[in-house]
């Protein structure tokens, strides 16, 4: 029985209440190990070794050692991949060669770009004229913001802690990190990975728990944190922003989306059903930029539903190590509501194209948390399962006529995350993808990220961009000297 314990000062500890709470294997509802819940004085805690560690070695290392440090961090994960790999597959159940070659590899990645761009970032100056001729230099710098709160999610637990994580640390931040109660493992490795290194006590700190009146919440009215990045679902982020509207402490939220897929006529049919099955099923449905709502150009419309149904029929669900390109949800609470939204779009008069239940994978995964890859049509754009986010492996397709039409249903949505299109005309390409109301598009291709890019959402998926120089703006504060020459 493994024990997730709070990381705070550069030690393990168990939390001062006694109270713990089960890690649940989304496969088959084992408990693999009992998490120890933070409270208030976790929190207090955290933030004042991370205030500590500001004001001490961290704030005074030259930027060179400290960004040098993290290339470290990111070595040490590569060294050690077995490790959170099976950290991240025990958590998620996702499939080893998803987890491998994208979340693990990105966990590291992101302290190595993001400490090449905080060592080549360009600074700021302008000369000025003055009255009396001998005018004045302005110049701009860059200074931590300070304590900084990171509430990651579940669904690609290493890969988007370390994506805040990883740029704050560069900035010369320290963090209090809340991982997801459901994912606690690869973020607990962490901490061992940051004191193996030699990152100051107090700069990388971990409290486990959940939202209301636990870790989450302490952590986002504490007067000691200065900023709160948060990746989630869009009511959680209305919550945080008001705790941290009090004392105006700076946010970055990436949040929900309901995120349209378009294939035009003249597209390659069966790259874009190949696309669209990632985009659609893959991790299960459980990312933020997947497509739930597919438009299909009426002329290929019944062609692109049959491949794309036969493709969803291929998939092997299974855990992690058997071959599987499916995993479970996340947990039976999550499964139930996709299954409610499965129910949703039955009652609602969807025609179901394959899946919309349970796979029957055996006696010992049945207390998994396991559903089919689902395809719906023939539902109006006010259904439920059109509307409103799933999170889950399942899309509606429905055909469209004409360039305008489609650009309106896309558009058509509270959220505006990312979007992908595909048609092999250039010109329709920058056409449409400029008037998209995303923050990321996609043109003949999902989820292919350069990480120098900006990211993040409009309308209700979001709030600021990070990524690149981007990150800067939020995990830095901007200072302007002005000396009289």
């Amino acid at each position: 029985m493994r024990e997730y314990m709070h990381f705070i000062n550069g030690e393990y500890t168990r939390g001062s209440s006694g109270k713990t709470f089960d890690n649940i294997n989304p496969c088959d509802g084992s408990v693999l190990g009992q998490v120890h819940e933070g409270g208030q004085a976790e929190i207090d805690a955290a933030c004042e070794a991370a205030r500590a560690a500001m004001k001490g070695p961290w704030g005074s290392m030259p930027m060179n050692e400290r960004l040098d440090l993290l290339h470290k961090v990111a070595d040490r994960i590569d060294e050690r991949f077995d490790e959170f790999l099976e950290a991240e597959c025990a958590d998620t159940g996702k499939p080893v060669e998803l987890a491998s070659h994208i979340d693990i590899p990105r966990g590291a990645a992101n302290f190595r770009v993001f400490a090449d761009v905080v060592r080549n970032v360009p600074a700021e100056s302008f000369r000025m004229d003055t009255p009396d001729g001998r005018g004045a230099l302005n110049y701009a710098i860059r200074v931590p913001k300070g304590v900084v709160g990171v509430i990651a999610p579940w669904n690609l637990p290493l890969l988007l802690m370390t994506w805040k994580v990883g740029p704050a640390l560069a900035c010369g931040n320290a963090v209090v990190v809340k991982p997801s109660e459901e994912t606690p493992g690869t973020t607990t490795l962490l901490g061992d990975v940051m004191n193996e290194v030699g990152v100051p006590k107090g700069v990388f700190n971990v409290v486990h728990g959940f939202g209301p009146n636990s870790a989450g919440e302490f952590l986002t009215r504490h007067k000691q944190v200065d900023a709160i990045t948060f990746t989630g679902e869009t009511r959680t982020g209305a919550a945080i922003m008001k705790a941290c509207s009090d004392r105006i402490a700076d946010v970055s939220f990436e949040l929900g989306g309901k995120n349209p897929g378009i294939f035009f006529e003249d597209c390659d049919v069966d790259n874009a059903v190949s696309v669209a099955m990632r985009s659609c099923f893959g991790n299960c449905g459980q990312v933020c930029l997947g497509t739930e709502r597919i438009y299909v150009h009426r002329s290929i419309f019944d062609e692109f539903v049959d491949k794309l149904a036969a493709g969803a029929k291929r998939l092997k669900m299974g855990p992690p190590g058997s071959g599987s390109n499916l995993g479970p949800l996340i947990s039976r609470q999550h499964r139930d509501k996709v299954l409610s939204y499965y129910q949703k779009a039955v009652d609602e008069g969807a025609t179901v194209v394959t899946g919309g239940g349970v796979p029957d994978l055996g006696e010992a995964l049945e207390n998994g948390s396991w559903v089919e890859p689902t395809i719906w049509t023939g539902l109006s754009e006010d259904a439920a399962v059109i509307r409103e986010e799933i999170f889950g492996p399942c899309t509606h397709v429905r055909p469209f006529d004409d360039e305008d039409e489609v650009i309106a249903l896309a558009n058509d949505t509270d959220y505006g995350l990312a979007a992908t299109m595909h048609t092999r005309d250039a010109l329709r390409a920058h056409r449409v993808a400029q008037q998209l109301e995303a923050g990321l598009i996609w043109v003949n291709e999902w989820f292919l990220r350069d990480l120098r890019t900006p990211f993040g959402g409009s309308k209700m998926s979001g709030i600021g961009r990070e990524g690149g120089v981007h990150s800067l703006e939020f995990y830095t504060e901007m200072r302007n000297i002005c000396i009289k020459l």
